[in-house]
């Protein structure tokens, strides 16, 4: 079978109660492989785009919003008969640029499987405690309560604390403090101004704990209760792979992606996700700083691989050989701000970034950088070769031939430019960590099928994959699911996969 968007076609079939045994050919992803940037067209709009003739849309066929209405079903006939067509005439068009483009192993051994693993994970779902979601939610109301009213009390009067506008009059024309921006409508209050306020008043904090604490609130406690389905007991979040222009995965309705695991709050979220069966584990197994080894491999710098190879802790060695210490002499400071150009490094930050995430000057940042770039001299190499790279192609690659095209790399706009020289440094390692856990994923699907095993993969967050398994499974998938994941791809260092399990999410992790 072909068509356009076979994953959304499995899961409406599945909840029909309809068996479905995967495709041959889907349109849509075809087109996310070939150009990332064309992810959102419709099916006409991508036989337009190869030059076939089009089609009446399904929103010219039915309406959208208040106008949608079914028409009669010869109407209904044709428009199916019409988008089938265009998917006959896309199918060997686009087989054969993915086959000149070397994209044939990333679409049909890696895309094309992972659409049905993810799709069986949806169906799947995991189980949510609502009963562990509704005293979170009574603790994080009752917390709310509490920072509301101190920060009443450092006002001296009460507003909605809510309110930009309300909270500008009294941070700024009552309190006194200094206006950092302003906007068309008065004071700006965003957590960069925040940010910079704290120093002056205890209020800030405050409200910077009391913005978290009602998001968490509203997003993930009121957010979940919502997306629990009463058939299953089971949120069945929706994975989405034609979103990101790296290669990633996106998780929707709802985005079990972005639970903030920086508070300790956000992370206990993560107690309501449970087991769906008695007598069973949660596994939560992630790489260890994928993309930093990926720059490894990808650069061939010899000091990164030398801290890989040697098992070291990545950021305490860059601390040493940038500042020229030994690990004693390695303190706190050195080791966050090596941590901060690390990451840095991979998402291609500038001296503006990381001096304002170091709170220190432009100028050392600046310097901090050159540092870096000094004794990490094969990442400077790297980072030098690819963008020229990109300016000669017009596009990047990962290590599996996914491709990111850059319209900006010539722009003579600095800004556009500069940005399009950033991408083109990190998507080669973003998208290759990304395209590495994909397959870890694949794999692990054929091995579990292989071995006949119970146990269920349910998420993936990023660098993480989360399972739920039978006790008596425990000892197989603790070993399985590192030798998997460390072994999905070669690289010239070694891949490193923890592995923890736990009655809930937030003990396996």
């Amino acid at each position: 079978k072909s068509g356009y968007d076979m994953h959304y076609a499995e899961l409406v079939l599945h909840w029909t109660g309809v068996p479905y045994d995967g495709s041959a050919f889907d349109a849509q992803l075809a087109s996310y492989v070939l150009n990332p940037d064309d992810a959102a067209l419709s099916l006409q709009a991508i036989a337009e785009k190869y030059g076939l003739s089009s089609s009446p849309t399904d929103e010219e066929v039915y309406g959208k919003g208040a106008k949608f209405k079914v028409p009669e079903l010869e109407t209904v006939a044709l428009h199916a008969a019409r988008k089938g067509k265009l998917v006959r005439q896309l199918k060997p068009v686009m087989e054969q640029l993915l086959q000149e483009q070397e994209m044939n192993r990333l679409y049909f051994e890696l895309e094309l499987p992972l659409s049905r693993v993810l799709a069986q994970m949806e169906k799947t779902g995991i189980q949510v405690d609502t009963d562990a979601l509704n005293q979170l939610g009574t603790q994080f109301t009752e917390q709310i309560e509490t920072t509301m009213k101190r920060i009443y009390e450092l006002a001296g009067t009460e507003f909605n604390v809510g309110s930009p506008k309300q909270l500008g009059e009294i941070l700024f024309d009552k309190l006194g403090l200094p206006v950092i921006k302003k906007t068309k409508t008065g004071y700006s209050t965003d957590a960069e101004v925040l940010e910079k306020l704290e120093p002056y008043h205890e209020i800030i904090p405050l409200i910077l704990h009391y913005r978290q604490m009602t998001k968490l609130q509203s997003t993930y406690i009121e957010g979940l209760l919502k997306e629990v389905r009463k058939e299953t007991g089971n949120v069945h979040t929706y994975f989405r792979q034609t979103i990101t222009a790296t290669g990633r995965l996106s998780s929707q309705y709802p985005n079990l992606q972005n639970i903030p695991v920086r508070l300790e709050e956000g992370r206990k979220i993560r107690q309501a996700f449970v087991p769906s069966e008695k007598g069973w584990h949660i596994v939560a197994a992630d790489y260890s700083q994928i993309e930093l080894r990926v720059l490894a491999h990808i650069s061939g710098d010899e000091k990164l691989k030398e801290a890989f190879l040697h098992d070291m802790d990545i950021h305490t060695k860059t601390a040493m050989d940038v500042f020229g210490v030994s690990p004693e002499q390695v303190d706190a400071n050195m080791r966050r701000s090596a941590k901060a150009v690390n990451f840095g490094i991979v998402y291609g930050i500038s001296d503006y970034g990381l001096s304002q995430n170091l709170n220190i000057t432009r100028k050392e940042a600046a310097q901090f950088i050159e540092q870096y770039f000094a004794v990490f001299q094969g990442v400077k190499q790297y980072m030098e070769d690819i963008v020229k790279l990109a300016r000669q192609d017009g596009y990047v690659k990962t290590m599996l031939e996914r491709r990111r095209y850059l319209k900006d790399i010539h722009a003579s706009n600095f800004n556009l430019r500069s940005f399009a020289e950033r991408t083109a440094m990190n998507t080669p390692i973003q998208g290759t960590a990304a395209d590495i856990i994909k397959l870890a994923m694949v794999q692990m699907d054929a091995r579990m099928r292989e071995a006949g095993l119970k146990s269920r993969m349910l998420l993936q967050v990023h660098d993480e994959l989360v399972f739920e398994v039978p006790d008596e499974e425990m000892e197989t998938m603790l070993k399985l699911v590192p030798e998997v994941m460390e072994s999905a791809i070669e690289l010239c260092v070694p891949l490193r996969a923890d592995v923890n399990s736990g009655e809930n999410w937030y003990e396996a992790k």
